[in-house]
C-alpha cells in the first residue's frame, strides 16, 4: 500500500506490542504525499496516544476521597503523584514510538489527548481529516474486529456532514 496520495496517517499507540507493531507496519508500508509547488506541505504521520480519563479506576481521583473524615476531603498530593506517574507512562510510550520512527528516518508528529480511547481516536481522526487510521490488533476474534471497524466507519461517516 504505497499509494503516495495520503496526506495524513494517524497511528494510535498505547504502549502494547501490537500498537508498536502497527506503527512499524505503517512506516514500512505507507508512502505519504510528496510536497509539490501547489501543495508545499508533505504528508504527516501522527502518533496518537490517548490517556485514560481521570478516575479512581485509572488511579486518578478528581473529586473527593473519604478517609474516615469529611466526604469532601480531597488529597491533592495523591492526585499530583498519580498524574505525574501517568505523564511518565505517556512519555515512555511516545519515546518508544519516536525511537521506532527514527529508525525509518520519517518525520512523525505526536499528539496526546485525554478521554475514552474509542471516542478520542475518532475525534482526532475527524479533526485532522486523516486519510488513514492504523491501530494494532488485540486478541479480538474476526467477528468483533469487523464489528468495531463498522462502528468506527459509521461514526466517521456520521461526522462528515
Amino acid at each position: 500500500m504505497s499509494g503516495g496520495n495520503l496526506r495524513c496517517v494517524v497511528v494510535a499507540v498505547d504502549g502494547s506490542q501490537e500498537s508498536m507493531s502497527a506503527l512499524k507496519w505503517a512506516l514500512d508500508n505507507i508512502k505519504l504525499r510528496s510536497p509539490t509547488v501547489e501543495s508545499p506541505d508533505d504528508g504527516a504521520f501522527v502518533v496518537l496516544h490517548v490517556q485514560s480519563p481521570p478516575s479512581i479506576a485509572a488511579g486518578l481521583s478528581p473529586g473527593a476521597i473519604p478517609f474516615g473524615g469529611p466526604s469532601d476531603l480531597e488529597v491533592p498530593a495523591f492526585f499530583a503523584a498519580i498524574e505525574a506517574h501517568q505523564r511518565r507512562i505517556t512519555e515512555a510510550i511516545l519515546d518508544h514510538a519516536s525511537r521506532i520512527s527514527s529508525e525509518y528516518n520519517v518525520n512523525v508528529e505526536t499528539k496526546v489527548v485525554v478521554g475514552d480511547s474509542k471516542e478520542k481516536i475518532c475525534e482526532v481522526v475527524d479533526t485532522l481529516h486523516a486519510d488513514l487510521l492504523v491501530m494494532g490488533s488485540r486478541a479480538f476474534g474476526p467477528l468483533k474486529r469487523v464489528f468495531i471497524s463498522l462502528m468506527l466507519l459509521k461514526y466517521l461517516r456520521g461526522h462528515e456532514q
